[in-house]
C-alpha cells in the first residue's frame, strides 16, 4: 500500500467512525479546504515568511491535505495519477528552457 493510499484509508476511516460522511459532499469539502487554506494564509499575515509559526503551518497544511484527500475519495480520483497528469500539463506550459528562474505565467513566457 502506498503512503497516499494509507493516508486516504486512515482519513476515510476517521470520518466513517464519526458518521461525518453524511456532511462531506463535494461542495462542502471544497469550501472546507478553502477555509483551511485561508487559515494557512492567516499564519503568514503581517509577518516575514521566516517568522511564521511552523507548528501552525503544519496544522493547517494537514487540514488542507485531509480535505483534498476526502475530495479525491468522494469522486473516486486516483491522487497519484491526477497529480502526475497535472505535472505533465504544467511541463508543457512551462518548458524548462523558458520557465527556469522565471515567475511569469505561461502565457507571458
Amino acid at each position: 500500500m502506498s503512503d497516499i493510499d494509507e493516508l486516504k484509508k486512515a482519513i476515510v476511516q476517521f470520518t466513517k467512525d464519526r458518521d461525518w460522511d453524511q456532511f462531506h459532499n463535494g461542495k462542502d469539502l471544497a469550501l472546507a479546504l478553502s477555509i483551511e487554506a485561508s487559515e494557512l494564509n492567516e499564519a503568514f499575515l503581517w509577518k516575514d515568511a521566516k517568522d511564521v509559526n511552523v507548528d501552525k503551518v503544519k496544522e493547517e497544511l494537514a487540514d488542507i491535505i485531509n480535505y483534498a484527500i476526502l475530495i479525491a475519495d468522494k469522486y473516486d480520483l486516483d491522487i497519484k495519477q491526477i497529480v502526475l497528469d497535472k505535472l505533465r500539463r504544467n511541463a508543457e506550459k512551462y518548458p524548462v528552457d523558458k520557465a527556469y528562474g522565471n515567475a511569469k505565467k505561461y502565457n507571458e513566457l
